[in-house]
């Protein structure tokens, strides 16, 4: 079906175009020692932009970015919008064949790689038939330089307008079943989603200092970090490596007023403050999604930073915020928020594919969307799409429930619910008791299969450093704390967990690295 003519414009690239006017002279972005004024990253990402249109990209052309979180991600990404062709950003952990999918699947004109990622980036494009161009590679190297062929281009002037519903990105979920799917995403959804959070949702000004930890190549670093705080006019510190102690570092030395991530992170964090004196005064406050946020890490990091937390949830699929715990309200622990100006939340009752039958407030069900922040389906997926948006609801997988007062909690994803003996183990309910353990860190709960019971409840954790704590003594002291049907037969003590794109573990893994050795 064709789309209606129309006279409207929008463009992601405006974000920085409009704020390189708006505050020419304040730091966009610092990495290390190094700063980038907005009018400088402005003029660098045109340049950019300039040497890609030398070598052919033009409108609705697809060019995928294999970048970690350096300035260079910036200019290449708003220098893909600025020429009217979708940017395909790509996961950086992943491997050449993982690559050559991603760019196969999204028929991807080009991929930009940096450096550091060079040798799976350019198996990848090899193996799709992609040509490579190189950012932060130095000479010797021998690589094709953008840098090089931006000193050559014609600046474009300015960005290309676009309609609202044409294609920004195509984000790659992480595919717990089957390959990766590429969400599209329109201007938009994502340019809404930057209003709403900076007008009604964060408290994010102009000048804050914002900690630039979260992968930029995931839909939360895009939103919240790089676009809502270029958008804002704000500082972003950008830490290329996630560790605690980093992470901290930076909080203390740079004065962070604005902490962004995933409940891994917060972990991290606390393991990384143990045993040091210092706290980062400057900390406003501090934002969590990409997962459930245990309440025991919660509490600890607000007493021992000083800053509350803001739960939010949200989805590749959603731009991706649908709920928070608005800052400028006191949050309510234990729960997502409540859903974003603009965005409908309901919860419907999961065993009816076909339709949207909505349950009452209390009961639990799957979590349903609707509203400006939707993606525009998979690519090359109707089926697909079609079974995860139905009367114009997106289905989010995940089990939930709204109360009286709008207030979302997430229960779990439906995939990750553990069937015991004929029994509903919610995964999140065991990890909660679980970190209520003085020497448990973090713990992932999730099902192996069992001959005899369909599922039995299964248990990752680490440890507090210097403990010896062991596997038998945990299932001795939770069997005494939950329902015999609940609590976990098995036990395993890692030193760290598989994550995914966002910081998520992978339970899935875990899962079948269990089976792998059964």
């Amino acid at each position: 079906m064709s789309r209606p003519t129309s006279n409207l414009t929008l463009s992601v690239a405006a974000i920085l175009a409009e704020s390189a006017v708006r505050h020419a002279n304040r730091t966009a972005i610092t990495l290390g020692p190094n700063s980038t004024s907005y009018a400088e990253l402005w003029d660098e990402t045109r340049a950019y932009a300039g040497a890609l249109r030398d070598q052919g990209i033009g409108e609705n052309d697809r060019v995928a970015i294999l970048i970690p979180n350096v300035t260079d991600f910036a200019r290449v990404y708003y220098a893909i919008l600025s020429l009217g062709a979708t940017v395909v950003p790509i996961h950086a952990l992943l491997k050449a064949r993982e690559i050559a999918f991603v760019l196969q699947d999204s028929s991807a004109k080009m991929l930009v790689c940096a450096a550091p990622l060079i040798d799976a980036g350019a198996g990848g494009a090899k193996e799709a038939g992609v040509p490579v161009l190189s950012v932060l590679a130095p000479e010797e190297l021998g690589t094709d330089r953008l840098e090089d062929r931006a000193k050559a281009a014609e600046p474009i002037d300015t960005y290309l307008p676009r309609h609202p519903e044409d294609i920004a990105t195509i984000l790659y979920t992480s595919g717990t079943t089957g390959k990766p799917k590429g969400a599209l995403g329109t201007h938009l959804a994502l340019l809404e989603q930057t209003n709403v959070l900076l007008q009604e949702t964060f408290e994010m000004r102009t000048g804050d200092r914002i900690f630039g930890g979260l992968p930029l190549f995931h839909t939360f670093g895009q939103t919240t970090v790089l676009n809502s705080g270029l958008r804002a006019g704000a500082e972003i510190l950008l830490l290329p490596k996630f560790t605690g102690d980093d992470a901290l570092n930076l909080l203390l030395e740079k004065k962070v007023q604005v902490f962004l991530g995933v409940p891994t992170m917060y972990v991290a964090l606390l393991e990384a403050i143990r045993d040091r004196d210092e706290r980062p005064e400057s900390l406003r406050y501090a934002i969590s999604g990409g997962a459930a946020l245990p309440l025991t890490i919660l509490t600890q990091f607000e007493e021992r930073f000083g800053a509350r937390i803001h739960e939010g949830y949200g989805l590749t699929e959603t731009s991706p915020v649908v709920s928070f715990n608005h800052v400028g309200r006191d949050p309510v622990p234990g729960t997502v928020g409540t859903a974003l100006w603009g965005v409908q939340i309901r919860i419907a009752d999961p065993s009816v594919p076909d339709r949207i039958q909505a349950l009452p407030n209390g009961e639990l069900g799957e979590v349903v969307i609707r509203g400006h922040n939707l993606f525009s389906g998979y690519l090359n997926r109707p089926e697909a799409t079609a079974e995860a948006v139905v009367e114009g609801w997106f289905r989010t997988g995940d089990l939930g429930t709204l109360d009286d007062d709008g207030y979302l909690r997430i229960v779990d994803r439906t995939k990750d619910m553990i069937l015991r003996n004929g029994y509903n183990v919610y995964p999140r309910e065991v990890e909660e008791a679980l970190l209520e353990h003085p020497e448990i860190s973090n713990a992932a709960v999730y099902g192996v299969d069992d001959p005899t019971r369909g599922q039995e409840v299964a248990a990752a954790i680490t440890l507090a450093p210097n403990s010896t704590l062991t596997a038998e003594a945990v299932i001795d002291w939770i069997s005494q704390r939950i329902a015999a049907y609940k609590f976990p037969r098995i036990v395993e003590v890692v030193t760290e967990f598989p994550m995914g794109p966002s910081g998520k573990i992978l339970k899935r893994e875990l899962a079948a690295q269990h089976q792998s050795k059964s």
